[in-house]
């Protein structure tokens, strides 16, 4: 059993089921940003599928928008599975990020601008120039000042 303390595997078994709590735990990548990778199912200009990498902090990236750098008509993406997001509705031209991060009961949008160059490749990864450190309280706002 690998979750159970060495020589204890069958006294966990023998529990039948048991309740399972999860804690999401902080990653932490010293000088380096959060980084986009277009992904291969990609076709320009007609679909845009990113996946998020070096996502730092304990947090959760909830809503992604993309828009032309210099516009202010943002679309939504679609979170497509796990770190994937993706939208048919590809603006022209280099492309900026907004994401909404989440970090326990707060959420907050951050701004990567100027991302993806015009003649933006599939398979290349892409530094948005921002870091995630943020890390999740226990408890509401108001109520916890600690970190998990």
């Amino acid at each position: 059993m690998a979750m159970a303390n060495k020589a204890k595997g069958q006294d966990v078994l023998k529990l039948g089921i048991v309740d399972v709590e999860y804690k999401r735990m902080p990653c932490e990548y010293k000088n380096q940003n959060l980084a986009i990778r277009v992904e291969e199912s990609s076709q320009k200009p007609y679909y845009l599928a990113i996946k998020l990498l070096y996502q730092g902090g304990q947090t959760e990236i909830v809503a992604i928008d993309v828009a032309q750098v210099g516009s202010s008509n943002w679309i939504f993406m679609t979170r497509n599975y796990g770190a994937v997001w993706d939208t048919s509705r590809v603006p022209n031209g280099a492309l900026q990020f907004r994401f909404v991060v989440t970090s326990g009961y707060d959420g907050k949008w951050v701004w990567a601008k100027n991302v993806l160059p015009a003649d933006w490749k599939i398979g290349v990864i892409y530094d948005s120039g921002v870091q995630i450190t943020d890390i999740a309280q226990e408890g509401c706002s108001p109520c916890d000042d600690g970190n998990w």
